[in-house]
């Protein structure tokens, strides 16, 4: 595995360049990235369409490492792991209706360390089975996309997602990255303040 900050721009555009195609990077993109890289705690916010997941889907992939992806749909959850495998990511999600069969093989791979991502529903990564297979993993780093979910006065608010500060507590080696299309500056501080980081990286 190579340092963090060992990565130029060019192994950036690089791995952007086999899996998307892409031979640039929009706007905050390399600073979310390198947040990831180095494991910093950041809160993006950047217009749906914007490449927010390009932002988590390159540090794992340049680190040979396993991240986690916290996504509250199962049918955009299922779309971007089809897309991801289609351009030759290792990607993989676990959401209820797999068979058991179907979520056994998915485990055994990601202890096998085969995937770069697994996208999980809320409820799921906080179950006590997960949270023990995500030990076993030595997990680095968590994105967590619609983070605006947080808000209780916000329309989608997900209880769930009140409950993602326990892990900064239980993964204190792991970086939390929040995701979300649109947050005033009172929305950020709320996110940033629910899931206790301390001195994210806040790129508007």
């Amino acid at each position: 595995m190579t340092a963090p900050s060992n990565f130029s721009i060019s192994d950036i555009l690089g791995t952007v360049r086999r899996y998307w195609g892409y031979t640039e990077l929009r706007p905050l993109q390399e600073q979310a990235i390198r947040a990831g890289l180095e494991q910093r705690d950041s809160l993006v916010v950047m217009p749906t369409g914007g490449g927010k997941s390009l932002c988590y889907q390159v540090p794992p992939e340049l680190a040979q490492r396993t991240d986690i992806v916290v996504s509250p749909l199962i049918s955009l959850m299922k779309d971007q792991v089809d897309a991801l495998r289609e351009c030759g990511y290792q990607a993989a999600a676990l959401y209820s209706g797999m068979t058991p069969e179907e979520l056994r093989r998915t485990e055994e791979q990601m202890l096998a360390r085969r995937f770069r991502l697994v996208f999980v529903a809320p409820e799921r990564l906080l179950a006590p089975r997960f949270l023990q297979l995500v030990e076993r993993l030595e997990i680095r780093a968590f994105a967590i996309e619609e983070a605006h979910c947080i808000r209780y006065w916000g329309h989608d608010f997900r209880p769930e997602y009140r409950q993602f500060a326990s892990l900064k507590k239980r993964f204190p080696q792991a970086s939390v990255h929040a995701y979300t299309a649109t947050a005033t500056e009172r929305v950020r501080a709320d996110i940033a303040t629910q899931l206790r980081l301390p001195d994210p990286a806040i790129l508007v």
